[in-house]
């Protein structure tokens, strides 16, 4: 049993603002990667939509009011880039985190708000999820002057 001082020293998970209102959706066509992203993100209080093709997943984002969208860059009908591109359109202030098991080009880069590689999803999907709606609230309160 881990006591105390031994938890400041190991880095949280669990994100520092409440995620219960928190909607994300998940597209990617490959089935298994769907169902580890929408286990991991509901096992920390996210509710979670999955969309396994690119068009499944353009539709359900004007249906929704979406916090985060995590986006498959290798995709048979659309690329990432491409679904990234339509989302900003649509809406611009969504988060969009685009996750590839390989290189993207940096062209691609520009139309999301942060990349993951693959195999490092396990440890920095949670946190970049977090660290970008936490900063999403902040500039749409402050917007709203809700900031002092």
């Amino acid at each position: 049993m881990v006591r105390g001082p031994d938890l400041a020293r190991r880095p949280s998970l669990i994100p520092a603002h409440p995620v219960s209102h928190r909607l994300i959706l998940c597209i990617d066509d490959d089935a298994a990667i769907l169902s580890y992203e929408k286990a991991l993100l509901e096992r920390f209080g996210y509710s979670v939509i999955t969309a396994a093709s690119a068009e499944q997943g353009l539709g359900l984002v004007t249906r929704y009011e979406f916090d985060a969208v995590i986006l498959d860059y290798s995709m048979p009908d659309m690329n990432g880039c491409d679904v990234a591109f339509e989302i900003k359109c649509v809406r611009p202030e969504l988060v969009v985190i685009l996750l590839s098991g390989g290189q993207v080009p940096p062209y691609a880069l520009v139309l999301v708000d942060a990349f993951i590689f693959k195999p490092d999803a396990s440890t920095e999907l949670l946190p970049t999820i977090a660290t970008l709606c936490s900063r999403v609230r902040e500039l749409q309160n402050g917007r709203d002057g809700l900031q002092p």
